[in-house]
């Protein structure tokens, strides 16, 4: 069920639902080139997409019985993945061992991993790319794209990628340590019906925000839930608030969120969630955000655009049908800039199976199997994924045109800044203690963000 016809009336233009022609746009404005949409190819089906890997130059069995280790976390791309591994393997010959965790725990053990210099996983997924390649730990990917035995960039079709996900593995000397296997960007979710019954419009501001969320609030429900644990993990929303803010988290390598731009928007950040967010908000994470969404118990949420498949899903989610997906809320004067980013997928330098793993990204990420998980709702880095109609079925049509919109006003240079920083994941560490202590009110934020930035940049320095 959609959104009643008096909240429709309140919503930004365009955002009740996705017009075909708004859509086409948003993706142009992405930086692509789309086809027309009537003459996308349809992979919905397994023999379709096995037709069209095998139009590809490349010898899928060379690597036959090998065997990969693939590590991740528990996420929308592992569960749109994972039934395909057996297509992967009929195809290839090459098994494929899965082992996702919780994300929290996933990113604190692999480091861990990795530093013992062992072989396994073979692939894993990551976000702090600065972090890996400093290390070593990421194997460098330009030589198995222009190998010529394993890669057919005709068929691959790199021109097919949202411009973010062209640019964002490169690293400054041009070398590639990664393969982008998700586009998400903070997205502002709503209980349309909570919203309704108050006859109030959508937020576009962050005042505007602080206000409906303390008049959506209820004894049941809160006003508003956002990521506040003090971990780095839990970075996203209030990274988005700075930047909206006109501040950065690094700048000539030094941790810049002392600035008064960053201080205001985690004063913002912290009175919004002191205010009108949940009891224990001080200590959630992603999951928690999102639960608190689907079961009612938040009118509005703040996190991921990849929440939609969840949040349109009537088996899992209360909000099915319910749900308004708008643009992130922007300061007064300023523009919206909210955090966004692309899940990537490496090879560990020290796999006894790169060529193997190679392979697997390959196939992976490309055109057939992109359509495939886009079907299962998962928001891809390929223009022709986004557009067909099994994806904005599964993902909803709304909140495709919401994402791009607020993939469209981030930020990459701003994001790439702070996640391909040597240091990222201490300095991100510093910055959400420092935001933890203002939703707690242990500190106000000047103090507390004094302080954070103080800290990370004792580790920039060493």
């Amino acid at each position: 069920m959609a959104p009643s016809r008096k909240l429709r009336g309140k919503l930004p233009s365009g955002s009740a639902s996705a017009s075909r022609r708004s859509f086409v746009k948003g993706l142009g404005a992405a930086g692509v080139t789309l086809p027309a949409l009537a003459m996308l190819p349809r992979w919905g089906f397994a023999q379709d997409a096995a037709a069209t890997y095998a139009n590809a130059a490349i010898g899928w069995k060379q690597f036959a019985g090998q065997t990969i280790a693939l590590a991740g976390a528990i996420h929308p791309w592992s569960n749109a993945i994972t039934p395909l591994l057996p297509d992967f393997t009929e195809l290839t010959g090459i098994s494929v061992v899965p082992d996702f965790r919780l994300e929290t725990t996933y990113l604190g053990a692999l480091p861990i991993q990795l530093n013992r210099g062992s072989s396994t996983p073979d692939v894993f997924m990551w976000t702090t790319y600065g972090q890996g390649i400093s290390a070593g730990w990421l194997e460098p990917l330009n030589a198995y794209y222009a190998d010529k035995s394993l890669t057919d960039l005709g068929w691959y079709d790199e021109g097919d990628l949202l411009k973010t996900a062209r640019a964002f593995p490169l690293w400054r000397d041009g070398e590639r340590y990664a393969m982008p296997i998700t586009s998400e960007a903070v997205t502002l979710f709503i209980n349309g019906d909570a919203l309704a019954a108050k006859n109030l419009p959508v937020p576009q501001t962050f005042e505007q925000l602080l206000v409906t969320a303390n008049a959506l609030k209820t004894d049941e429900m809160s006003g508003i839930a956002m990521r506040a644990q003090a971990s780095g993990n839990s970075s996203v929303a209030a990274m988005s608030f700075v930047f909206s803010y006109g501040g950065a988290m690094v700048s000539d390598n030094k941790a810049v969120f002392a600035s008064p731009e960053a201080i205001a928007a985690i004063e913002m950040f912290g009175k919004l969630l002191s205010q009108a967010g949940p009891g224990g908000v001080s200590g959630y994470e992603w999951y928690h955000v999102l639960d608190d969404f689907l079961q009612r118990r938040t009118a509005m949420a703040i996190d991921s655009s990849n929440f939609a498949t969840d949040i349109s899903n009537p088996a899992r989610s209360h909000v099915a049908g319910k749900a308004v997906f708008a643009a992130f809320p922007h300061a007064t004067g300023r523009t919206s800039v909210p955090f966004m980013s692309h899940w990537q997928a490496c090879i560990n330098s020290r796999s006894r199976n790169k060529r193997a793993a190679f392979l697997f990204l390959l196939w992976a990420t490309s055109k057939p199997t992109s359509m495939r998980t886009a079907a299962a709702g998962l928001a891809t880095t390929r223009v022709s994924a986004w557009s067909s109609e099994d994806f904005k079925k599964a993902f909803g049509a709304q909140a495709a045109e919401a994402a791009l919109t607020n993939l469209q006003n981030a930020d990459v240079d701003r994001a790439k800044a702070i996640l391909f920083h040597p240091q990222s994941r201490p300095i991100m560490d510093a910055f959400m203690i420092g935001v933890n202590e203002v939703v707690t009110g242990a500190n106000p934020a000047k103090i507390a963000m004094t302080n954070a930035a103080a800290k990370a940049n004792a580790a920039i320095r060493g």
